[in-house]
């Protein structure tokens, strides 16, 4: 088959490696920034007991990517308030590195963003991996996304302002800043925040922390999940992958390993797109619900008493899967952190 992958960010990078491998395909990557400008978006933190395992799947030690290991995060409340959240294998990693390890040996043309029509006349499979653009599917209507703001900075030795992962989260669960660090003086700060008030917060952490700032990016982050991201494909040959079809969890922002795992069930599933669609729906089922409570916290119109079973589902799901979410889930501190 011959296969074009759009956007080489993380489930693109996975699917030129693992597509790559099978030699009955012939796969070709289009990713619109110039291969000197290409970089990774969207923050560095991520779960090292999941991605090492989808690293090796990759031919990569994950090991070999992992830039600061997280022990405890510091979730300040205000009002001189927080929770101290227990890390189970939470980590900063070297994203981009890991990304260009992956590709690597595949064909990618940087600097191009091709129409689909373009492709259509030489491809079997578009697959838009182009996160929150999705580029070659339909419009999804009435969705929520949340812009976001990212530094990449660096601090004199000693002069850090956290020694590990730090979050603040904004009223009404509209977003949070964020402080990642990233070994040896460097960190990720940044925020994103429904009611468009992260610039204003990032911009008073930078003049607080004396830092040298190496980069700057901002990008929205699609909270919509799959359920209410189809259809998946146009019905011809472009199917989503990723954060195109909402593979982000609303509740933290979080799409590296889910748009990881959205990229292998489509390897699994690739001659058959109903049982792609089904597999995605039943993998990110819990998506819907955890949106719903988002939702209804920013609308402040969450009600214990009508909604609270909701919430002990979601508080269930990831107390069930504190491996995959790498730190200790207690009821407490979500109740905490939802000011409820």
């Amino acid at each position: 088959m011959k296969i074009a992958v759009v956007g080489i960010g993380v489930a693109g990078a996975y699917l030129m490696n693992r597509l790559s491998d099978d030699h009955d395909n012939q796969v070709v990557g289009f990713e619109r920034m110039p291969q000197d400008q290409h970089d990774a978006v969207c923050a560095w933190a991520t779960c090292e007991n999941v991605m090492a395992g989808l690293a090796k799947n990759c031919g990569l030690n994950f090991d070999d990517y992992v830039l600061h290991d997280g022990q405890h995060m510091i979730v300040d409340l205000g009002s001189k308030d927080s929770v101290d959240i227990k890390l189970r294998g939470m980590v900063s990693y070297d994203k981009l590195r890991l990304i260009q390890d992956m590709i690597k040996g595949t064909e990618i043309k940087f600097g191009r963003a091709p129409r689909k029509d373009e492709l259509e006349p030489d491809f079997d499979i578009i697959i838009d991996s182009t996160g929150f653009h999705r580029n070659y599917l339909p419009r999804v209507g009435n969705e929520m996304w949340i812009p976001c703001v990212q530094y990449k900075v660096r601090y004199q030795p000693g002069k850090e302002p956290f020694d590990d992962f730090y979050l603040k989260s904004f009223p009404s669960m509209s977003g949070y800043f964020w402080y990642f660090p990233l070994g040896n003086g460097y960190a990720h700060i940044g925020a994103g925040d429904f009611m468009k008030n992260h610039n204003h917060f990032v911009d008073e952490f930078l003049n607080k922390y004396d830092c040298e700032v190496i980069k700057k990016v901002g990008r929205p982050v699609r909270l919509t999940p799959p359920a209410s991201c189809e259809p998946f494909t146009d019905g011809k040959k472009s199917v989503g992958v990723g954060e195109s079809i909402g593979t982000v969890y609303p509740l933290l922002g979080e799409g590296i390993i889910p748009s990881t795992w959205c990229a292998e069930l489509f390897i699994r599933n690739m001659h058959d797109m109903r049982a792609y669609r089904e597999a995605v729906l039943e993998k990110f089922k819990i998506y819907s619900l955890v949106f719903k409570f988002i939702q209804l916290k920013i609308a402040g119109k969450f009600r214990m008493v009508r909604h609270g079973m909701d919430m002990l589902k979601i508080y269930q799901h990831m107390k069930s899967e504190e491996e995959r979410y790498g730190m200790e889930v207690r009821m407490a501190d979500m109740l905490k952190v939802s000011r409820i």
